[in-house]
């Protein structure tokens, strides 16, 4: 069973026990008209699950060829897509994406990296700031 189909399922279970009537406590049994009613509404609520279900499913299969058919590319970028999410870090520091008319993307800053503080080197003619 693929994870497709499994969501799915998941998805109609919770659907299912959403629109099922709650039993009533044993203290109070329910009037024999009222019981009545509710296993027309449960009967009705099946009918209108398993219509949806019947007009997804055409769907839920074109969903699950586009996935399997995406799933060597996306085997090929997740190594590089998590070099990127280790090197970014928090994503809330950038500012949204911007395209550039010749076609680059640019990803600004919000607040400019400070800059780490590493050893000091000797200027080009050997001098040492202090």
């Amino acid at each position: 069973m693929g994870v497709l189909s499994m969501r799915r399922t998941a998805a109609c279970m919770m659907i299912c026990l959403a629109l099922a009537p709650l039993p009533l406590a044993a203290e109070d049994p329910a009037p024999k008209g009222e019981s009545e009613g509710f296993s027309l509404m449960e009967e009705g609520a099946k009918l209108v699950l398993r219509g949806l279900m019947s007009e997804m499913e055409p769907t839920f299969k074109e969903m699950d060829k586009a996935l399997s058919d995406m799933k060597p590319m996306v085997e090929e970028i997740g190594p590089r897509f998590q070099e990127l999410i280790a090197l970014m870090g928090d994503v809330h520091n950038y500012q949204a994406p911007e395209v550039l008319p010749n076609g680059d993307i640019l990803i600004r800053r919000k607040v400019p990296l400070v800059p780490k503080i590493g050893p000091r080197l000797p200027g080009p003619n050997g001098e040492t700031e202090l």
